[in-house]
């Protein structure tokens, strides 16, 4: 099998959280300019985030049949599409339409990228080579609020969607040229029965389960802060999308630092220890910054620093939790792909919308929900651990059975 450049798959992987957080700093400068409130305004951030997940629940199974590379392919073209109908959007249902396309084609790539590291590397080898897909997207991070923020400033809020244009058309050609077929077992047909049956036996496995919403506590933590961030900068602080810009990459590069360590952690330790220890230090960014709210000690610092230790700990935790849950499923790792980013980027939207009720009811109960995410991560990894080591046991002890009945045998 051809292996696909990693930094081709890196940049696949960005082009969608690119989009997503570009216009995140300019959302207030929307909602002023269209006339609409926060809560309607919200929804082109939760609307992109419920249409990442469902897109990434279809691109599974589409992957799985047709191959990578063309739904990779078709996906950046509709995320080039979404863009620029957002960019033209004169009110806000139009730039809500043009979010969700956006997203639908944004999804199969973040959900394949993921897919075509399994399907090179394998589950062991995939972590470290997972690290520097997630580290890609820790730096769009980094770059897009503050990049989106000085956008806004300057240019109006319209100027956040010319880059995903520019970017998506070009990634997409250099996919056509760079990007092999890396499926090499598919799925006989294509049909909701099949797949429902694919989606049962995941939704099935207590291991999967586990890991894949250990990722997504962890990633809830994120979008209630990056919900809620830009107006608490904005309202709060006295600040503007620059200042949010400009601190939110504090928060984006100890993502990216964490991202990058857990590569090289990768050959030290297993990848439930790397886990266990970014969840723990997610937990420990989440007390700090609720505990900064709690004593009415907010201010620029006390807001992104705890958070950018909560980031740090998701970067150490995400690549391998992803790479583990995905390996769960053998011959259908679209599909456990797909369903993973589902679950996640539903509790994500959720939470999104959620994030208005819970600072209308004050800000320690928001900042308490966002420390609680790492602890049940914490459950939700001791789940996986302790299901995997159970499935281990019932196999050693069926192959000495089985080596016993054949000595007994002759």
């Amino acid at each position: 099998m051809k292996t696909p450049p990693l930094p081709l798959l890196s940049t696949i992987a960005l082009a969608s959280p690119l989009a997503l957080n570009l216009f995140v700093p300019a959302m207030p400068d929307a909602a002023q300019a269209l006339g609409t409130d926060i809560s309607t305004i919200q929804l082109t951030f939760t609307a992109y985030l419920l249409t990442l997940a469902i897109g990434q629940l279809l691109a599974g199974p589409l992957a799985d049949f047709y191959g990578r590379r063309p739904v990779v392919i078709s996906g950046l073209l509709l995320h080039s599409v979404g863009s620029v109908m957002a960019l033209l959007a004169s009110d806000v249902s139009w730039l809500i339409a043009g979010r969700v396309l956006q997203a639908a084609g944004g999804s199969t790539a973040m959900s394949l990228a993921r897919t075509i590291v399994i399907d090179v590397y394998g589950r062991d080898g995939a972590s470290a080579k997972m690290g520097y897909m997630v580290m890609s997207v820790a730096i769009a991070q980094s770059i897009a609020p503050t990049l989106g923020g000085f956008l806004a400033l300057w240019y109006g809020w319209q100027s956040s969607f010319v880059i995903p244009v520019l970017l998506a058309l070009l990634v997409a050609g250099l996919a056509w040229r760079l990007l092999p077929e890396t499926c090499q077992q598919r799925t006989p047909e294509l049909r909701v029965g099949r797949v429902l049956g694919q989606y049962r036996q995941l939704l099935g496995s207590t291991e999967y389960l586990g890991y894949a919403f250990s990722t997504t506590w962890i990633a809830a933590a994120f979008y209630l802060f990056v919900g809620s961030a830009p107006y608490l900068v904005v309202q709060n602080l006295g600040g503007n999308s620059a200042e949010f810009g400009s601190w939110f990459m504090a928060v984006s590069l100890a993502f990216m630092a964490g991202s990058f360590l857990s590569t090289r952690l990768a050959s030290r330790f297993s990848i439930d220890q790397v886990v266990l220890i970014g969840n723990s230090l997610s937990l420990l960014g989440g007390l700090v910054l609720f505990l900064a709210v709690s004593i009415n000690w907010l201010s620029l610092a006390a807001l992104f620093l705890p958070m950018a230790v909560v980031t740090f700990g998701r970067g150490l935790s995400q690549p391998n939790a992803q790479s583990a849950a995905i390996a769960c499923a053998t011959g259908n790792a679209g599909t456990a792909s797909g369903l993973m980013g589902c679950i996640q980027l539903v509790c994500g939207s959720a939470l999104a919308q959620l994030t208005p009720v819970l600072m209308a009811h004050g800000l320690a109960y928001l900042m308490l929900c966002l420390a609680l995410a790492p602890a049940l991560a914490m459950v939700s990894h001791g789940i996986a651990i302790r299901q995997r080591h159970h499935a281990n046991r019932t196999d050693a002890a069926s192959q000495r059975q089985t080596t016993a009945t054949a000595s007994n045998s002759r």
